[in-house]
């Protein structure tokens, strides 16, 4: 705390553009060099994904991604810097003070108003991306109506659930003193215990129809799969994902009684028996490896560090006069703090990607042992091929922001 106090706003000032700026240019350099990875040929092992015509509009898929995310990022750079620089936020503040002066609700208000605004500037970049180039490549199924009604859920889901999160966030703040992070801190890993046990049974049939997988050939390969490795399966659903793209996935999620395996109607409909068993193995094998427990408790420990941190400045005087405000208050210093964070989150992201490659590794590794590595294979390939993947991601990319090892990894793993 003592350390925030010698820092003058000049300097927390020029920290946050030069974080905006140089973030924006690195994201940009790794996607430069996934543009320029392109090999003579592919290797053996994914050379039969693509035909020649189906590789072609696969790069053109992937650098038609790439500046689209070029223009959208620049964009949000460019409305960052103007907001900081033309003291938009002290104004969104003040905004907020003229409508209440409640320390909670102030930053309730000051918060809604950003993500209205959020919300409008980002929507032509959402309609862009859906309904041109997803479209264009044969991917898009999703209707106006559709689109629409997931706005209206989105926003709603977010302003109740939400809302409360950040009320009592807020609430802590302002009663318990010094100690408000260890508070937020337990909020924050009982929500994501009950989002981990809950998201597929209460938030997934918001936006998606989930149907018990009927009784049939897949069912019973699935169900004797099951039995021989003591997994005990009562919810397996198949989600309509057909509405919106025509690519294949399938998750698990929950806990305990909880747990439940979806599979997309994609993948049921046009993968066999055995592949859609194998990617279901796939998703045991997480379970059995307790990778879900692994993943909650990194990330409640992530965010118990972040909390601390955010504790230590919150209450500075000199990072609300970095945005030409006098008054302190917790939400300007969230979000200044925010911005101040960028370089560490990308850190601890490195490392839990890290964990994710090696959790997804021990599933393919668990599918193998278990089932079968040939057709866990053969819908690996069909889920990139079918998706126009890129096969040849540039590996410092892959460092930083696959949470899954390439194709190529997987295949030569589950072909040892």
């Amino acid at each position: 705390m003592e350390l925030i106090k010698m820092i003058t706003p000049e300097i927390i000032f020029n920290t946050l553009i030069a974080i905006l700026v140089l973030s924006f240019f690195f994201n940009q350099w790794i996607n430069w060099l996934d543009t320029t990875n392109e090999p003579i040929k592919l290797p053996q092992e994914i050379a039969d994904i693509y035909d020649e015509e189906k590789y072609l509009k696969s790069k053109k898929y992937d650098k038609v991604k790439t500046k689209f995310s070029f223009i959208s990022s620049a964009f949000s750079l460019l409305l960052m810097l103007g907001m900081l620089f033309f003291d938009g936020f002290a104004f969104t503040d003040e905004l907020s003070r003229s409508i209440t002066n409640h320390p909670v609700l102030l930053s309730l208000v000051f918060f809604a108003i950003l993500m209205v605004v959020s919300d409008i500037v980002s929507l032509p970049f959402s309609l862009y991306s859906i309904f041109v180039i997803e479209e264009k490549f044969g991917f898009n199924k999703t209707t106006i109506k559709t689109f629409i009604l997931d706005k209206i859920k989105g926003a709603l889901v977010a302003t109740i659930l939400g809302g409360v999160v950040l009320y009592l966030f807020v609430w802590f703040y302002s009663f318990t003193g010094h100690l408000f992070w260890l508070w937020s801190w337990f909020l924050f890993v009982v929500i994501m215990l009950l989002m981990t046990m809950f998201y597929a049974s209460i938030f997934v049939p918001l936006f998606n129809k989930l149907t018990p997988l009927p009784e049939g050939e897949l069912r019973t390969e699935i169900e004797q799969y099951c039995d021989k490795v003591g997994f005990k399966l009562d919810n397996l659903f198949v989600m309509d994902g057909s509405k919106r793209s025509t690519k294949a996935n399938a998750f698990f999620s929950g806990l305990g009684a909880k747990k439940r395996i979806v599979l997309y109607d994609t993948l049921v409909d046009n993968y066999s028996k055995e592949e859609i068993t194998a990617v279901l193995a796939h998703e045991v094998g997480h379970y059995k490896k307790k990778h879900t427990l692994t993943t909650l408790f990194l990330s409640a420990f992530q965010v118990g560090i972040m909390l601390y941190l955010l504790s230590l400045v919150i209450n500075s005087s000199q990072i609300s006069l970095a945005l030409g405000i006098d008054t302190p208050s917790f939400h300007i210093g969230f979000l200044v703090f925010s911005i101040l964070y960028t370089p560490l989150s990308m850190l601890t992201g490195i490392l839990m990607n890290v964990v994710s490659r090696k959790n997804e590794y021990e599933a393919d590794n668990f599918a193998k042992t278990t089932y079968n590595h040939l057709p866990l294979i053969s819908s690996l390939k069909k889920l990139s091929g079918d998706s126009l993947s890129n096969l040849t991601p540039h590996q410092i990319n892959v460092f930083i922001n696959y949470s899954h090892p390439t194709l190529l990894q997987r295949i030569r793993s589950l072909n040892k």
